[in-house]
C-alpha cells in the first residue's frame, strides 16, 4: 500500500512553468508605408472633400473660412443647369465621345492583341516596336495641326461625335501594349489545343481567350475612359460652337470669363463632372488592380 501510495504521489502531474508570453514587435517598415499610403490618400481627397462642401454652401458661407457650411444651399446644381443652356448638351456630347472611344478602343485593341502573341505574321515585331516608340512623343501636341485638317477635310469639324477618331488613334498604342502583354500570360498551348479540337479564331478568342484576359480588359476601358473624358486640346480645337463642345471645355471657359459664376456655382459643376469617372472606378477597381497584377503592363 505504502509502495502504490508512493508511486502515485510521484505520478502526480507537475506543475507547468510560468511561460512569458512573447511581444509582438512592431514592424516599423509597415508602419511607414502605411503612414505614407495615408498621407498620399489624404492629399487626393481632402481636396475633393472640400469641393462638395464648397458645392452646397450658400454664397455668404463660401467667402468664409470656415469649411463646415452654416447653411446647405443645393441650388447651385439647378443654376448650373440652368445658367448655361447647353450644359446637358455639352455633357452628353462627353458621354457619347467617351463611350464611342472607349468601345472601338477596346474592340480594335483586343483584336490587335490577340493577333500579336498567336500569330506569327511577318512584320509584327517592327508594328509593335513602332506602337511603343509612339508613346514617347507628345503626339496629341506635335499633331494637333494635322488633326485639325484631316477633321477638316471629313467634314468633322463641330461634329462632337468625330472627336472618337483622334481619341481612339492616340489611346490605341497603350491600349494594345496592355493587351499585348495580357494575352502573353496565357499559355501557347491553350491555343493550340483549342484549333486541335476544330475552334477557330474568332471562336478561340470569344469562348476561351476573352474570359481569360477580362481584368485586362477592364484596365484599357478605365484608361481610355479617363483620356477621353478629360480631354481638353482637341475638343477645344474641333469643336468652336459652344452646343458642340464636351464638359471640360465649358468648364474651362465658365471659369474664366463668365463673371456671375461663383466658386460654389463652379463646385456643383466639377462635382456633376467628376462623379460619372469616380463611380465607374469604385465599381472596376478591383478588377482593374487585378489587370495590373496579372500582367496588363507586361512588357
Amino acid at each position: 500500500m505504502a509502495t502504490m501510495e508512493t508511486v502515485s504521489e510521484f505520478s502526480a502531474p507537475l506543475p507547468t512553468a510560468y511561460v512569458t508570453p512573447k511581444r509582438s514587435r512592431i514592424k516599423w517598415g509597415t508602419v511607414a508605408r502605411h503612414v505614407v499610403l495615408v498621407i498620399f490618400a489624404l492629399i487626393i481627397l481632402l481636396p475633393l472633400f472640400w469641393v462638395i462642401l464648397l458645392s452646397v454652401k450658400s454664397l455668404p458661407d463660401a467667402y468664409q473660412n470656415d469649411i463646415w457650411p452654416k447653411t446647405f444651399d443645393w441650388t447651385h446644381y439647378g443654376f448650373s443647369l440652368t445658367k448655361i443652356p447647353t450644359l446637358p448638351q455639352n455633357y452628353m456630347n462627353s458621354v457619347v465621345v467617351t463611350l464611342g472611344t472607349v468601345v472601338v478602343a477596346t474592340v480594335l485593341s483586343v483584336l490587335a492583341g490577340y493577333v500579336m502573341v498567336f500569330f506569327n505574321l511577318r512584320g509584327m515585331p517592327v508594328v509593335f516596336a513602332a506602337l511603343v516608340a509612339s508613346m514617347f512623343f507628345p503626339t496629341r501636341v506635335t499633331a494637333v495641326i494635322a488633326i485639325f485638317e484631316t477633321q477638316k477635310d471629313l467634314g468633322l469639324l463641330n461634329v462632337p461625335a468625330g472627336l472618337i477618331f483622334p481619341y481612339v488613334a492616340l489611346s490605341l498604342a497603350i491600349s494594345i501594349f496592355v493587351m499585348r502583354g495580357m494575352f502573353q500570360t496565357i499559355p501557347r498551348e491553350l491555343f493550340d489545343a483549342a484549333r486541335i479540337d476544330g475552334a477557330g479564331p474568332v471562336r478561340t478568342l470569344v469562348g476561351i481567350m476573352l474570359p481569360m484576359v477580362k481584368n485586362g480588359v477592364v484596365v484599357v476601358i478605365i484608361i481610355n475612359f479617363v483620356a477621353a473624358w478629360g480631354e481638353y486640346l482637341l475638343a477645344k480645337t474641333l469643336n468652336t460652337n459652344q452646343s458642340a463642345q464636351t464638359l471640360p471645355v465649358v468648364l474651362a471657359t465658365a471659369t474664366g470669363g463668365m463673371g456671375a459664376w461663383v466658386w460654389p456655382r463652379l463646385a456643383a459643376v466639377y462635382i456633376m463632372a467628376i462623379t460619372p469617372g469616380l463611380i465607374i472606378f469604385a465599381f472596376a477597381q478591383r478588377w482593374y488592380i487585378k489587370g495590373l497584377q496579372e500582367g496588363a503592363l507586361k512588357a
